[in-house]
């Protein structure tokens, strides 16, 4: 994976920018379909060079007001905002990301009849009850959900919605895992080789993790709707608790119970 992440980004977001929706008058053929160069420059008040050099990565420091100014012109949402500053910022040495305390493993078997599990900014899973190891084995400590959605065929069935869900997994792990971290190098790496992977990872979209309905369709308890609540951990910034649960009442409830 290259180490010129702010270039890759901005010429990626530029690429996704029609000059209509910039305000643009155009006129005969374009080569590209989003802004050229000398287009994004003119609306965020640099100059040719300069951006340049910021997507050449000879000039990777750039000021805030030129950020907020790259945030405008790229139509930026928050998410991806945030992103860009944090590739502008400094390298800094990675937190080790380890285990998961012993009180939170306790809290996860309290909720016997709730898959949860708690994942790092990687997405590797450190902890689970056995509610979720039973949803899926995806769900088990030391596996990687990122490797898992996109190299295991058992996962693909699992998810009926398994392209947005693709999609939701690389947008989160680039809002979430430090890109400069080699551990996180390394599996973009191994996953660039999986062809579904190499063109999300390009898209350059960045989206943390919602709250938001699942669907999975299990192998022996059919179709599950499930709600997705994440919680963070006190002191553990870089780890996350994730919860499943159903509608109270509803189909995927009752076939929840009978699974666990």
């Amino acid at each position: 994976m290259s180490d010129n992440l702010l270039g890759e980004f901005l010429q990626a977001r530029r690429a996704r920018v029609r000059p209509d929706e910039a305000g643009l008058v155009t006129y005969g053929r374009r080569r590209v379909a989003g802004l050229r160069r000398d287009e994004l420059a003119q609306l965020a008040g640099v100059s040719v060079q300069y951006l340049t050099r910021l997507e050449q990565g000879v000039d990777r420091n750039p000021s805030p007001q030129v950020l907020d100014a790259l945030t405008t012109a790229l139509r930026l949402d928050v998410d991806a905002a945030r992103h860009l500053r944090a590739l502008a910022a400094p390298p800094v040495t990675p937190p080790e990301l380890g285990e998961a305390g012993v009180e939170v493993q306790q809290l996860l078997d309290a909720w016997g009849g709730t898959p949860a599990y708690v994942r790092d900014s990687r997405f590797d899973v450190l902890a689970a009850n056995k509610a979720a190891m039973v949803l899926s084995p995806m769900y088990r400590p030391g596996r990687n959900l990122v490797r898992d959605v996109f190299l295991d065929p058992a996962v693909r069935d699992l998810f009926p919605d398994w392209p947005e869900i693709a999609g939701q997994t690389v947008a989160a792990l680039r809002a979430t895992a430090e890109a400069r971290d080699p551990k996180t190098a390394a599996l973009v790496a191994e996953l660039l080789a999986c062809d579904e992977f190499r063109a999300l990872w390009a898209a350059y979209d960045v989206r943390p993790t919602r709250d938001e309905t699942k669907r999975f369709e299990h192998p022996d308890a059919g179709l599950l709707v499930l709600r997705r609540q994440s919680l963070a951990i006190a002191g553990a910034e870089d780890q996350m608790i994730i919860v499943y649960y159903p509608e109270p009442g509803s189909p995927s409830a009752d076939a929840l119970a009978r699974l666990l």
